[in-house]
Parts: structure tokens; sequence; C-alpha cells
């Protein structure tokens, strides 16, 4: 370990111990990641090589793969590096970076996950005005919208979080920079941040939720009128992988950002920020890829031209 001061860094404590058992458990992280990485990369290609996939419902898919690839590279490296050289310091710029880049991610995705249950209403609901409802400036739209309100979060509580000053503990019991774990170290009253963020967290949730509950709501009485069975079988099956998604990722952020104060622990959080974080990326685009006739599709067809290709 580094000999120079490091009193104005903070000590990410992580989360394996140098152990076989834990050792193995990082292997498995990294293939996970490695697997993350690989299949949204793979999305982020066929949405964009294939015409077929030039529509705003997979525009808006594949932002959702670049979220996850970027939330991944903020996060993963950064606490790889720490287990494999046991140098588990992190400045406090290194660490607001981390805590705006996260939210960012996070409360983008957020509004991102609404837009496409919009995307979703229109196509179900109002199929012959989809062009004009769902239009690529709507969606271009939505997408700018959904990564400027996300920044906006992250800024004001990665900058509300530097402001503080830090005389305790400089030890973090988790493998990144998170802004309600830092508050915690703080050596001033942070009742009020704690509370602003508590507000501002259940606004970056709610709103989206809402909107994403009404688009299904509204969904699920068209589907009922419907009277094809086959017209219902692909309203839902159209709707099932987003619904999917959203329940993956309201569900672990609601369970780290809108708990009652009272109830924390440090492993709890880990786990729950290992799976949004790590296994949430990977899973995203298996379920709309495994779900899909239009990917699976163009999946197929890429790697008919590749074997076409390597016979040549």
């Amino acid at each position: 370990m580094e000999n120079r001061n490091h009193t104005s860094d903070f000590i990410l404590l992580g989360l394996f111990n140098h152990t076989e058992a834990h050792f193995f458990l990082f292997v498995m992280m990294l293939a996970v990641v490695f697997i993350s990485l690989m299949v949204n990369a793979l999305m982020l290609f066929l949405i964009h090589w294939d015409h077929r996939l030039h529509k705003p419902m997979y525009f808006l898919l594949s932002q959702l793969s670049l979220m996850d690839i970027i939330l991944v590279f903020t996060i993963v490296p950064k606490m790889a590096a720490d287990y494999l050289t046991g140098v588990k310091f992190i400045s406090l710029a290194g660490c607001g970076l981390q805590i705006f880049l996260f939210l960012t991610l996070g409360g983008g995705e957020c509004f991102l996950l609404a837009a496409m249950s919009y995307d979703r209403y229109v196509a179900v609901c109002h199929p012959l005005r989809y062009p004009i409802l769902m239009s690529w400036q709507v969606c271009l739209r939505m997408i700018l919208g959904s990564w400027l309100l996300g920044a906006a979060d992250g800024l004001m509580q990665a900058a509300a979080a530097l402001s503080f000053p830090y005389c305790k503990s400089h030890e973090m019991d988790h493998f990144f920079c998170e802004a309600p774990m830092l508050v915690r170290l703080a050596c001033a009253d942070t009742s009020v941040f704690e509370s602003a963020m508590y507000i501002c967290c259940v606004l970056m949730l709610v709103v989206p939720i809402s909107l994403i509950l009404t688009s299904y709501g509204l969904i699920l009485a068209a589907v009922l009128r419907m009277r094809s069975t086959e017209a219902r079988k692909k309203a839902f099956a159209t709707c099932s992988s987003h619904l999917a998604v959203v329940g993956l990722f309201y569900g672990a952020t609601t369970f780290i950002y809108m708990r009652p104060k009272s109830y924390t622990s440090a492993n709890h959080d880990k786990i729950v920020s290992t799976f949004y974080t790590i296994f949430t990326p990977a899973l995203n685009p298996l379920i709309y890829s495994l779900r899909n006739s239009d990917v699976k599709g163009a999946f197929t067809k890429c790697m008919g031209q590749c074997v076409a290709l390597n016979r040549n």
C-alpha cells in the first residue's frame, strides 16, 4: 500500500475480503460484468446496424444500454482495482464524480423507463397515430430530457455532498461512493441535506413510476377491450419485457433510497447496490432480446452475414 498522506482521501472497504470464497465471487462478478458489457454493446450495434430496428422504441432501448455500459464503467474498474491492489483510497473529488455519474445515470434511467412506457402506450392504444404521437422529434426530446433531469439531480446532490466538512473516520463500508454513505461521515449537521435528498429521490422515483403506472393502466384497459386473443397476447408480449425491467430497477432503488432512516444495514446496502449496478445492466438486454423477435431476427441476420464473410 502506498505511504503517501491520504488524510484527505476516503477509504472504500469494498465488497469482498481476501479469502478463496470471496475471490471466487469476485471472478464470478467480473464474468457477469463482461457479459453485461458484451450484451449491451451488442444491443447498441444491432439497433444501429439493422434498419428494421430504426424505430423510436429501439432507439430508447439503445439509450438504456448506453446508460448501463457507462454505469458499469463508473463503478466496476475502481472496485476491481481496489480489490486487486489493496489501495482503496478515493479522493473527495473522485467520490463526488462517482456520485454525479451514478445519480445522472440512475435518474436518467428513471425517466427513460417512463418514456418507454409512453411508447408502449401509444403503440398499443393508438397504433395508427404512432408516427405522430411518437415521432423522432418527440423521441429525441424524451431522451434529452432524461439525460438532463438525471444530470441536474446528480449535480445538485454531488455539489451539496462535497460542501460538507469531513473530519470523522474516512472509512466507507461500501464499494463505491453513494451520497447517503458519504454524508454519514460529515462532521456537520446534514439533516437538511438528508431531508432534501430524500424528497428529491422520492420525486425522481414517484413521478416516473406514476407515469409508468398510468400508461400501463391505460394499456390494460385497452387490452381487456380487445376481442382477438392473438392481439391480447401480442400486446402483453410487447409490454412484459419493459415491466420486468421496471420491476428490477425500481425494486432495488426504492430499497436503498426510500427506506425509513432508522433502518440501515451496510451489508444489505452493498448487496442491493451490487444487484442494480452489476446484475441489472446484464439482465436488461437479455430480457429484451430473448422476448423480442425483431432483435433476435437482427442477431440471426448479423451472424449469417458474418458466416458468409468468413466463407469468402
